[in-house]
């Protein structure tokens, strides 16, 4: 297996969060009881950050949009999957945020430093992805404290919240000291950065900087629970102001249907709503129609149904496609 691999997996999926071991192997990692094999390390449940009483953008203001860094070799490599950007852009989508950009960069620190300044000057909410592990090419942090010319400092928090996440773990005692700075690495934060505790079982907090980039592990599991569970932190638009998305599907090929769409969107552009083809090989196309008056949505759905012969479908059914490799 190759080592970042190894690195991954014994260091971040370890030390980020500790889940029961099966039966079969608590005998190895529990030792310190008697019988070990029923034994299990008793749950975390670390406090939850206070919501700060400041809003991080203006004030008055809500988030309108967002960009993602995903950093990693292995992403470029094609070794890891990113499924990050994917659940950041359906997140964005439900809390009625534009997600303008998405990139994907190298364990670079001249690249991280350049796209982070520009994600940061153009847009009101960054995420970073990635690179804030105990290894050599983990240099997220220390690549964004330089970013925004901060210094670097051990969080004694966090460093005691790692230490109680894997106080059981027989493989604490044994790492040598090089292994223990190189864990402790993991709680080395900008000195300047904001840092919020976002889940009572995961010891790793979301790092913010400059009030809209936030930094989150790679490991999707984590990300997508501690993004979901940031949203008390962040100004977010209001419920209103959020957009509906209501999807019509068609046998019709996609050719057939364009000049009546490219009326359609012509037509209803001043009123803000966006009208949007996704052909399905050899089985049709979903025409998209989304906008924040729902019942004007509604009404134009309507409409697309007839002219096109569809008819509409759930969210449920088009993730369903989706899943099965058809959308």
């Amino acid at each position: 297996m190759h080592p970042r691999t190894l690195a991954r997996l014994a260091s971040l999926s370890t030390h980020l969060r500790r889940t029961p071991l099966p039966a079969h192997s608590r005998s190895m990692s529990c030792t310190v009881l008697p019988d070990n094999s029923a034994f299990q390390s008793p749950p975390l449940n670390f406090a939850i950050s206070p919501v700060p009483n400041k809003n991080p953008t203006d004030e008055g203001q809500h988030i309108k949009t967002a960009a993602a860094l995903i950093i990693g070799d292995e992403i470029l490599n094609g070794k890891t999957l990113d499924r990050n950007s994917n659940y950041f852009a359906r997140f964005c989508f439900e809390h009625g945020i534009q997600l303008k950009r998405i990139e994907v960069i190298a364990d670079d620190e001249a690249e991280i430093i350049e796209a982070s300044q520009r994600m940061v000057e153009t847009y009101d909410f960054v995420v970073t992805s990635g690179g804030i592990g105990p290894t050599h090419d983990d240099i997220t942090y220390a690549s964004l404290a330089k970013s925004f010319n901060q210094g670097l400092v051990y969080h004694d928090e966090t460093l005691a919240r790692m230490e109680e996440s894997s106080k059981y773990r027989a493989w604490v005692s044994k790492q040598s000291e090089e292994q223990r700075t190189a864990r402790k690495r993991m709680a080395l934060f900008p000195d300047a950065a904001e840092v919020l505790f976002v889940a009572s079982d995961i010891w790793v907090p979301v790092v913010r900087l400059q009030g809209k980039l936030c930094i989150f592990p790679g490991i999707p599991s984590l990300f997508q629970k501690m993004l979901d569970n940031l949203k008390p932190f962040l100004p977010l638009p209001p419920e209103e102001q959020r957009p509906f998305r209501l999807q019509v599907f068609t046998a019709l090929p996609e050719s057939s249907i364009a000049p009546f769409l490219t009326d359609l969107q012509k037509r209803v552009q001043p009123e803000g709503i966006r009208i949007g083809s996704y052909p399905v090989l050899q089985k049709g196309v979903y025409v998209s129609l989304i906008g924040a008056n729902r019942g004007r949505v509604y009404e134009l759905g309507v409409e697309v149904e007839k002219e096109v012969n569809g008819r509409v479908v759930s969210e449920a059914e088009a993730e369903a496609k989706r899943q099965l490799g058809c959308q």
